[in-house]
């Protein structure tokens, strides 16, 4: 078995970040060393639950610089020449993971796994041109949905033949097994529809169109938020605003995720883009009806299973929220459908992938 290193910016809450937690404990089940090195340190639900496997080595700067110094690179040189395959995730760490090979790990074997449909840089000149070249620097580029592949796949253009898809995964036991959590504990009646989004709050999110659907619906109709993020103010303000406040609630990062989604009786990602979000699939496996927008790297996943709404409009959500609180044997049908569909999304199948392009590769 190959030594590995997985390098990513931090280990705070996201989905590449949980997604990596998973994927290395269940690594670790089937027999790979494997180690993490991150380039900021930040107490998280994710280190804690990692730290409990003590075969596993969390390295962390020595130094507290900025996610964006440039002095990692120097670091991640030194650490590269004691493993056979290093596998990078999200930016910077795939700019400076890149450069640092040059210094440390020519003879390493690089994997990049790609985690979304878009970001900043595909509208910058400048950085498409770098991406060409950073990304050319990497043995193998893996994307995690066919929305995903084909969005870099065009950014990148021609001359790339390494690239391919392996689907993400959740622990899907963790979502089955959960216990339901307390309502009471969470401000919420037992008598609600209570809905649940989890995501963080950024632009790439949409929690403003499910709040706005909120007013659309009678005062039977809850929702959780959780999660946080840059954006989050201006959604508690919106939520005040419309006056909403009494049945909106936000619940901030949390450890107890599946009993939240066991609790709920429907769950909402809304949503402008996504790579293949873990929630997404989560939703599916919670055993209710999961919602979410129509759009990149959440149709595939949804479509023919799930509910689908189109981006932003809050009356269509609102209508389908509805039918599913008046619609017992629909509602029976949508989350039967949505168990289904999570069992293609499991982290056994995409660790022992990733093991097998490890082996292929070192």
């Amino acid at each position: 078995m190959p030594k590995v290193l997985q390098v990513i910016n931090t280990l705070t809450a996201g989905g590449a970040e949980k997604l990596l937690v998973d994927m290395v404990m269940e690594m670790h089940q089937q027999g790979l060393s494997v180690d993490i090195v991150i380039l900021h340190s930040a107490k998280s639900p994710f280190l804690d639950k990692i730290e409990k496997i003590p075969e596993i080595n969390i390295i962390e700067p020595k130094k507290k610089w900025s996610l964006y110094n440039p002095r990692h690179i120097l670091s991640l040189s030194k650490l590269f020449r004691n493993y056979n395959v290093i596998h990078v995730h999200l930016f910077p760490s795939l700019y400076f993971a890149s450069i640092a090979k040059q210094f440390g790990g020519k003879t390493k074997k690089f994997i990049f796994t790609e985690h979304n449909v878009s970001n900043r840089r595909r509208n910058n000149l400048i950085f498409k041109f770098l991406d060409r070249l950073i990304y050319k620097s990497y043995d193998r580029i893996i994307t995690i949905s066919e929305s995903s592949h084909a969005a870099l796949v065009e950014h990148l253009g021609n001359g790339f033949e390494n690239i391919e898809t392996i689907l993400n995964g959740i622990r899907l036991r963790d979502i089955h097994e959960a216990l339901p959590a307390d309502r009471s504990k969470l401000g919420v009646s037992d008598s609600s529809f209570l809905l649940i989004q989890v995501a963080s709050f950024t632009t790439q999110k949409d929690q403003a169109t499910l709040i706005r659907a909120m007013a659309e619906l009678d005062k039977s109709f809850e929702v959780v938020f959780v999660g946080d993020g840059p954006t989050r103010k201006e959604q508690e303000n919106l939520a005040t605003k419309l006056g909403l406040a009494d049945r909106i609630h936000f619940l901030g990062i949390r450890k107890d995720v599946p009993g939240l989604l066991k609790a709920a009786d429907a769950v909402v990602l809304s949503s402008h883009y996504e790579g293949l979000s873990l929630s997404s699939v989560e939703g599916l496996a919670s055993g209710k009806p999961f919602l979410a927008s129509d759009v990149p790297g959440l149709t595939e996943v949804v479509k023919g299973y799930g509910i689908l709404f189109q981006d932003g409009n809050f009356n269509e959500l609102a209508s389908e929220l509805r039918k599913l609180r008046s619609d017992t044997i629909y509602y029976n049908e949508v989350a039967a459908e949505c168990l289904k569909r999570a069992e293609n999304y499991n982290v056994s199948d995409m660790a022992r992938n990733y093991i097998k392009l490890y082996r292929n590769n070192a």
